[in-house]
Parts: C-alpha cells; sequence; structure tokens
C-alpha cells in the first residue's frame, strides 16, 4: 500500500512509520519535515499535498494539541484552539483527503484515553477525543468508494511522561511501538468506525 503519514516526526507518528515501512510505500508528511510539507491548519495546504500526492491507499494522522490546565483557569479560547488543532484539522484531512484516497482506501486518526479516564486539568483533550471518537463512527457509515475510517486512542505515550507525566499519576505509560500495532491493524485490516484502545 502508498500510506500517508502525517505527524511522521513525533513520537506516534514515527513509530508508525518505523512498524509500516517494512511491508509498504510510507510517504511522510509534516509542517517543518516530511517527504511532503503540509500545514494541517490549512484547507489549501493539505489539498496542495494531496495534490502533490494524487493517489494514496490510507492517511494516518498522529498530529492535534490539546491546552491542559484546570478547569477554573481555562477560558472559551482554550478549548476553540483544542477542537481546531486536534479535532477539526483531523476532521479537515478526511473531508479534503476522501477524494484522493483510493477505494476501499482508509484514514486512521488519533484521540487518546481521556475521553474514557479523563483526568484533572484535561477537559479540553477529553472533550476533543470524545469528539474525534463520535465523528468516526458516524463518518464510516456514509463513506465514499468503501472507504474505512477508525480511530487509535492510545494512553500517556511512555516516550512522552518526561513532559505528560504529571498529568498522568497511575497511568501506566504506552510504548509507542506498542501503540504503532493499532495503526497498524486499522491500516491493514478491514475495520470501519472502530476506535483501537491501547492502554
Amino acid at each position: 500500500m502508498r500510506i500517508f503519514v502525517i505527524g511522521a516526526s513525533g513520537t506516534i507518528g514515527s513509530a508508525v512509520t518505523a512498524e509500516l515501512k517494512p511491508r509498504h510505500e510510507v510517504i511522510t508528511g509534516g509542517r517543518h519535515s516530511g517527504d511532503v510539507r503540509l500545514d494541517v491548519h490549512d484547507s489549501a495546504s493539505i489539498r496542495a499535498a494531496f495534490e502533490e500526492l494524487r493517489s494514496v491507499d490510507a492517511v494516518v494522522s498522529a498530529t492535534g494539541a490539546v491546552k491542559f490546565g484546570p478547569f477554573e483557569e481555562l477560558e472559551a479560547a482554550d478549548y476553540v484552539m483544542s477542537l481546531r488543532n486536534k479535532l477539526l484539522c483531523q476532521v479537515n484531512l478526511v473531508l479534503i483527503g476522501r477524494d484522493y484516497v483510493s477505494e476501499r482506501g482508509s484514514f486512521t486518526l488519533t484521540s487518546g484515553v481521556l475521553d474514557v479516564d479523563p483526568i484533572v486539568g484535561g477537559t479540553a483533550a477529553s472533550m476533543a477525543n470524545g469528539a474525534i471518537n463520535a465523528f468516526v463512527l458516524a463518518a464510516s457509515i456514509e463513506m465514499p468508494s468503501g472507504q474505512r475510517i477508525n480511530a487509535v486512542s492510545p494512553g500517556v505515550i511512555e516516550e512522552s511522561m518526561g513532559h505528560y507525566g504529571p498529568f498522568f499519576r497511575g497511568f501506566e505509560p504506552v510504548p509507542a511501538r506498542r501503540a504503532a500495532l493499532a495503526y497498524s491493524k486499522s491500516v491493514e485490516g478491514a475495520r470501519t468506525g472502530h476506535v483501537f484502545r491501547v492502554a
């Protein structure tokens, strides 16, 4: 397969690339690095990237930032930022990419554990993750040309504990290479409308 991995320079994206590359043609994408440069916040940039590729069999999105902070300190702008960065950028990849993904091809988005296992300071992340999972479920029944769509919902990534550890006390970290297997299952399997949880 020809697979476009967006956010390939990140912790999860690089693990997904390493998992899939021995078996497939993997094209990496990102704002500052990768085979194809794109800004996922810009529809024109997304479309230009797909035009450059012409056609792919699968798209993996390992991108999206959210705001962490105490609920009493977060403002509406923090939730809007989280929705734009984590949810809408990935939704837009699907809306534009569906015209470039092959028949029976797939999209795999990234959510996260906080939709079902919330933490203090994580309301914006929980909201965005839940919305991604709901979008995947709903979109799966209307995808064109037999295309599939799934999400991977990893726990906190082991390699990121230095940064996120204080927020995730009591969570068992997930090695990025183990999370990458769920992306492989989504891309190389047959399921659609599914959230692959990695805890």
